[in-house]
């Protein structure tokens, strides 16, 4: 089954649907979508890096409410929950999985509107969202620590001068209901105009707990505000202020004994973010030669993250077999600030001969995190309490220079050094400072041998800090780990055929990573029963991340579109020293890294029935990943099935949805050890599911 979906995905060609915007029926090209995650914006055909995007018609043809429910499209994406929703993210094989006690320094970046939420995934709700964009590999000069593996950046829908409003609601399956109102437009025609946003989504979730007599307490409650001001102070001077309210209230009651979607749990956790975030950024064009541009960003985010540890209620078991009882809770204060100024050349501003554009900025961030933690053992409180802090401070400058050899031949240098300051103090007496100086950046060669087709590659080198292990059981050579730093090599084509009806964009990639962060475990028995486990960060390896990555989008005529993407990846730790491991006797050294399976596909159509129907379909799937660096249990592959029917009339827009058609279980989160008592604590794999079958209607309104 596995090769006969890697031949289809192959053989197929196979590309993003999110490479382009959507098409008109009459249209005979495939206009591609304006991408912004880059020094000056620019058509996605046009950005010499593996991207994919999504626009708001797929997100609405999906009924998706969060960017999990997209981020299968992406090829070499994958994504980890362990929580009421997928957080964690990994571009080709790199990237966190989750986070309890030790503070998270991440390796995929998570920005919405400017606003840096790479530490906090549950934040990316995608109502009047405009455009997702996702850039695979080191995205180092622009982004820093933060994008070692790539970049997630979110855009919402910006104020006009002309009056816009949306109505949106969705009802579905599992008690899914959804209302949505945005309203946009000119205050001050031509001067000041603003846009505001409203969401709410609730679902009941995907478990039932028999325990409790309860369908809901995996359920989703979560409010999104969004609002947008934008001064046109004169032609030559923009002020933007974006600025978002998120209330989540999401449940966790997630893994089962018997790895069912039936909880026995009598205790079930939360999953919680309240935040209040803003972007205030300025865009001056000061002269024909020099463009200012600057952005102030802050957040404020309180979040709780807590599960009934033991996943049973009390008196299930007999004593004899020493049963426990745990409720673990983490709450976190979060307050991030960031300011950054951009100098950028206009058309005459080009330096050496006037054959180079340049950019050059700085960036200064303030980041602290508070934790409180809390378990509770049979009834007794704060068995293992800790209250930490984490304070980070990040200071960069960093350019650009994009000089064009001949007419068709441009090469891109660009240079960042970021000097990161990280403090770190807890209530169990730890105290610990680090800093350091890091270098990132990247040379590149772009070739427009023809205006349709483009042929780069491009050396880059991408890093993120080092940070501190929590645990006061860990040794003390462990406490701390160091940077690390990933060089990719990278070669792509980007084409439009047949007069723009046919966009093709292919990538391959060769990543060396060094001093590679690699999150494991060690089981330490607790004495009421069970086992208690010790995460822990360490520089335990050196890996090799290579592969290709596809896409194609072909209007075959004006009735029937085709699109698909394929990733290829090779994702192995060709140096693993891990001490607690080799006792065990696992090896982990040439396998596959975690969460990094060999091949991710999707391929589709959509058909345009008439001028007011049309219908879309998908496949999409992935190869089986490893859960963890610490063990051997691992997913299965899947491929699952989604579709459209979408009715348009006037203003108004019908969408029959429906996820995953033939209900196919697959996984997002797995652990392995030994929890249940019935089976002696023997270490067994325990796992959480994805979406089951989803099904529903949005009804959408636009003037």
């Amino acid at each position: 089954m596995k090769l006969t979906l890697l031949s289809i995905a192959v053989t197929s060609a196979l590309f993003s649907p999110g490479a382009v915007a959507q098409t008109e029926t009459d249209s005979t090209d495939l206009p591609s979508m304006l991408v912004s995650a880059d020094f000056r914006p620019a058509e996605a055909q046009d950005i010499p890096v593996s991207l994919t995007t999504f626009d708001e018609e797929i997100i609405e043809s999906r009924g998706a409410q969060h960017i999990e429910d997209v981020l299968n499209l992406a090829p070499n994406v994958n994504l980890s929950s362990g929580a009421s929703r997928g957080q964690f993210f990994q571009i080709r094989g790199i990237g966190e999985r989750s986070e309890f006690l030790a503070p998270l320094n991440p390796s995929v970046g998570l920005y919405i509107d400017g606003i840096d939420f790479s530490r906090s995934g549950g934040a990316a709700t995608l109502f009047d969202i405009e455009k997702v964009e996702v850039l695979r590999g080191p995205q180092g000069t622009l982004y820093g620590a933060n994008a070692l593996a790539g970049v997630i950046n979110m855009q919402s829908k910006q104020a006009t001068n002309d009056l816009d409003m949306n109505f949106q609601s969705t009802v579905g399956n599992y008690d899914t209901r959804s209302v949505g109102v945005a309203v946009g437009g000119p205050l001050i025609k031509d001067t000041l105009l603003g846009r505001i946003a409203v969401h709410t989504h609730r679902s009941d979730g995907y478990m039932d707990n028999d325990f409790l007599g309860r369908d809901n307490t995996q359920n989703q409650d979560e409010m999104t505000a969004r609002g947008h001001l934008k001064w046109l102070v004169n032609n030559d001077l923009t002020i933007d202020l974006n600025l978002l309210h998120l209330n989540i209230d999401n449940g966790y009651d997630a893994f089962t004994l018997d790895n069912s979607r039936n909880s026995l749990s009598d205790e079930p956790g939360n999953d919680k973010q309240h935040t209040n975030a803003f972007a205030l950024k300025s865009d001056w064009r000061a002269s024909s030669k020099v463009q200012l541009q600057s952005t102030l960003t802050y957040s404020k985010s309180d979040l709780e993250y807590s599960y009934d540890d033991d996943w049973s209620y009390k008196g299930q078991f007999d004593p004899s077999l020493f049963p426990y009882s745990g409720f673990d809770q983490y709450k976190r204060e979060r307050e991030n600030y960031s300011i950054e100024f951009r100098a950028l050349s206009n058309e005459e501003g080009r330096i050496f001969a006037d054959t180079t554009d340049w950019s050059v900025g700085i960036y200064l961030a303030d980041q602290r995190q508070d934790l409180k933690r809390k378990y509770f053992d049979n009834d007794t409180p704060d068995v293992y309490p800790l209250n930490n802090t984490y304070e980070t401070s990040n200071s960069a400058i960093f350019g650009q220079l994009d000089t064009a050899l001949t007419e068709k031949l441009t090469l891109i240098t660009g240079l960042r050094a970021e000097h990161w300051d990280a403090d770190y103090d807890d209530s169990q007496g730890l105290d610990l400072d680090d800093s350091d100086v890091l270098f990132g950046g990247k040379v590149g060669l772009n070739y427009q041998f023809r205006p349709q087709h483009l042929l780069y590659t491009s050396l880059s080198r991408g890093y993120k800090a080092g940070g501190v292990n929590t645990e006061a059981d860990l040794a003390p050579g462990l406490r701390k780990f160091n940077n690390e730093y990933l060089w990719n090599l990278e070669a792509g084509m980007k084409s439009l055929w047949l007069n723009g009806s046919l966009v093709t964009d292919i990538t391959a990639f060769y990543g060396l990573r060094k001093d590679a962060q690699v999150k494991t475990s060690v089981g330490v028995p607790r004495d009421s029963g069970g086992t208690r486990f010790i995460d822990y960060q360490d520089n335990a390896a050196k890996g090799r991340n290579m592969g290709i990555e596809a896409s194609v989008d072909w209007l075959i005529n004006e009735r029937l579109r085709t699109f698909a993407a394929v990733g290829l990846l090779h994702a192995t730790f060709d140096e693993y020293d891990n001490p607690e491991l080799d006792e065990s006797g696992l090896n982990i050294q040439g396998r596959r890294q975690a969460h990094a399976p060999a091949y991710t596909f999707s391929i589709g159509s959509e058909v345009y029935l008439t001028p007011q129907w049309n219908l879309r379909a998908n496949v999409e799937g992935k190869d089986e990943f490893y859960y963890s660096n610490s063990h051997n249990a691992k997913s299965s592959s899947y491929a699952i099935t989604n579709a459209s029917l979408q009715y348009q009339q006037q203003n108004w827009t019908f969408t029959l949805w429906g996820r995953n058609l033939f209900d196919k279980d697959y996984y997002t989160r797995g652990f392995f050890f030994g929890i249940d008592p019935s089976a002696g604590y023997e270490d067994r794999v325990y796992t959480q599911y994805a979406d089951p079958r989803t099904f529903g209607m949005t009804v959408s309104y636009d003037y």
